[in-house]
């Protein structure tokens, strides 16, 4: 009897204990719940809410590229897309075999959409196609009923509707590669098929033209599909970019290039508005915007004119003769010369025991400073180098711009080569020898130059000495943001007027005066005449034996072989508004070839924008006040140039 008393406290006992343990659970549930329900209610709805709506980002539209009248360079277009959705088709590999019977798809292309059919949820759709015609559109529609789980989809795209014209300028857009997300934190650049400026102007002011993006709610239900739209943001579209190019004389310019590797520049030697950088032969931006095909780059690259290359900024040649300007000003600057002292050519001069060749066979007689620049004599540059050292002549060079880049608001560019003694000591470990003054100074040797620094150098001497700066944007971009570019207040370079007077005589004789090496080419019409400096550019060096045996004539030897045509010019000559550079790889004489095209595009340009003539100053060279300039086409101040 005791031992079932004791049995049943012991049961009473475990039952109170088992019942406490219970309430004490269910308390803790109660607590909790009242918890989370009660006390963290707001933040749990804002979660719930969360997984409910999703905000997504929207790509805006990139801003259009203009020429400095408006004209569009680079704009967007309807990009017309095919989709696909993996669970509404029965089979992913049937539905693209038969979608493959409309337009091509290749093996590249479908590995491609299995792996993002793979990656996403079912329901998502997928690219198989971009950059669709209206006929492929329309005949996927029609075949829609046999086509399950496939859509058309619009978004837009980049093209550049002039295509080669400018490509080298504008650049083009591309797909964000892996280098560009870690070196950005847009969230931009993590959306699907999102493009960002690769090259040229697209790259420079890429952020700018890029915008800022939109957002869209969506309601997605338990497994994030979407549901409705709840509200959208469009955000703010790109900046609109105006460039100085002028698009008509850019046309202009690269039909007069024709099939050349060639480049030409124009400048406004007062503001530093390019208003032509033509480089030929280019390429087609919208290829690179759809995608390129192996055979179209191997094409592109292996051609050997380098249509890839923008060779305004990127090709660094010899300047030939149209150095002699820099030699001729630095000797007249540092004294070593007077404008009326001669030399004498008798075809060649001795420096030691080697022979240094003018490019007239049987010398230019006695000259001075002026006919020795009009007839390009190298025996009196020869002369002057040795007179004057190079290292003064590569002092001036490099303050009219050469031997470093200009800054250009472009990527690429190229610095050149400004030689001296430190200079050839640092990269060739050997000494200067007393020949390589006389080589360099008429603009061979180890000098080099872009088209757009001989054009820069050329504007500096045609504006009076005053240190103007080339530039592509019209106005100044800050960030996402534009502001009118002030009038420009270019520093001088210290040169006396009398010595570019004397200089712009010589090369008003270049192109006015018979026996000049381009009187062929001058243009005529007085109120638009142009002085310039014409080079010939050796490309390999001529041995005794050929010189001996009569060298070929240039346009016989292969293509590689032959010398580089350059001209440089400035006009009108009555008040100088234009500088151009022209230059054609392996195109034979400056004169001949090169000038002939700088003076059509002269023409053309001041056609286009006259400049007024104004009464000189004795010496010649205008007075120039650069801060009255403001960048606009409106007649400029009363100043101007005679020769």
């Amino acid at each position: 009897m005791n031992h079932d008393n004791d049995r049943s406290k012991i049961i009473g006992r475990r039952a109170i204990l088992l019942g406490g343990g219970k309430l004490a659970l269910l308390s803790a549930l109660v607590g909790r719940m009242y918890y989370l329900q009660v006390l963290e209610s707001s933040k749990y709805a804002v979660l719930a809410e969360e997984n409910r709506i999703n905000l997504r980002l929207l790509p805006p539209p990139r801003g259009r590229i203009l020429d400095r009248n408006g004209v569009p360079m680079a704009v967007n277009q309807q990009n017309y897309r095919v989709l696909i959705v993996s669970e509404q088709t029965e089979d992913l590999d049937d539905t693209l075999d038969s979608l493959s019977n409309i337009i091509p798809i290749n093996d590249h292309d479908r590995a491609r959409i299995a792996r993002e059919a793979k990656r996403h949820r079912s329901f998502v759709p997928v690219t198989v196609r971009e950059n669709l015609s209206w006929q492929d559109v329309s005949r996927i529609e029609i075949n829609t009923p046999d086509l399950p789980g496939v859509m058309i989809d619009v978004g837009q795209s980049r093209n550049y509707p002039l295509e080669g014209l400018g490509a080298h300028l504008l650049g083009y857009v591309s797909a964000v590669s892996e280098p560009d997300l870690q070196s950005s934190s847009d969230p931009l650049l993590e959306l699907p098929g999102f493009r960002i400026g690769k090259a040229g102007v697209e790259r420079v002011y890429d952020l700018a033209l890029r915008g800022k993006g939109g957002t869209s709610q969506v309601e997605v239900n338990a497994v994030g599909r979407t549901i409705r739209e709840l509200k959208r943001d469009e955000g703010e579209p790109g900046l609109d970019l105006n460039l100085t190019i002028d698009l008509e004389l850019q046309q202009f310019a690269a039909q007069r290039l024709g099939t050349e590797s060639a480049a030409a520049v124009v400048i406004d030697v007062h503001t530093g508005d390019l208003l032509v950088m033509a480089s030929t032969p280019s390429f087609d931006p919208n290829a690179f915007n759809r995608g390129l095909s192996p055979d179209e780059w191997k094409d592109l690259i292996a051609n050997p004119r380098a249509p890839l290359t923008n060779k305004t900024i990127a090709g660094q040649y010899p300047p030939g003769s149209t150095f002699k300007v820099m030699t001729a000003l630095a000797a007249l600057e540092s004294g070593s010369i007077t404008p009326e002292q001669r030399v004498f050519c008798p075809g060649q001069m001795n420096l030691g025991n080697i022979s240094f060749h003018c490019w007239k066979k049987g010398g230019h007689g006695s000259v001075d400073l002026i006919a020795g620049i009009k007839h390009s004599c190298d025996v009196y540059f020869y002369e002057v180098a040795r007179r004057t050292g190079f290292e003064r002549i590569a002092e001036m060079a490099k303050r009219f711009g050469l031997g470093a880049p200009m800054g250009l608001d472009l990527p690429g560019e190229r610095p050149g080569t400004i030689p001296n003694k430190d200079w050839k000591r640092a990269m060739l470990n050997q000494p200067w020898h007393p020949g390589e003054t006389l080589i360099n100074a008429i603009g061979q040797g180890y000098v080099l130059a872009t088209p757009l620094q001989l054009a820069v150098m050329c504007a500096r001497v045609a504006n009076g000495g005053f240190a103007v700066a080339p530039h592509l944007a019209r106005d100044i971009v800050d960030g996402v943001r534009s502001v009118p570019r002030p009038s420009p207040e270019w520093p001088s370079l210290g040169v006396s007027r009398q010595s570019l007077s004397l200089v712009r005589k010589g090369m008003f004789a270049v192109c006015n005066e018979p026996g000049g090496t381009a009187f062929g080419a001058r243009i005529k019409d007085e109120s638009l005449a142009m002085s310039g400096k014409s080079g010939s550019a050796q490309v390999r060096r001529i041995t005794v034996r050929e010189r001996e045996g009569g060298v070929k004539k240039n346009e016989e030897l292969p293509w590689k072989e032959r010398d580089h045509a350059l001209f440089i010019a400035y006009a009108p000559e009555s008040e100088p508004r234009y500088a151009c550079c022209v230059t054609v790889e392996h195109g034979g004489g400056g004169s001949a070839v090169a000038a002939p095209m700088a003076r059509d595009i002269l023409i053309e340009v001041q056609k286009r924008y006259p400049v007024r003539t104004a009464r000189l100053p004795e010496d010649g060279i205008p007075v120039l006040h650069p801060q009255g300039h403001d960048g606009h086409d409106h007649e400029p101040h009363d100043h101007g140039d005679h020769g």
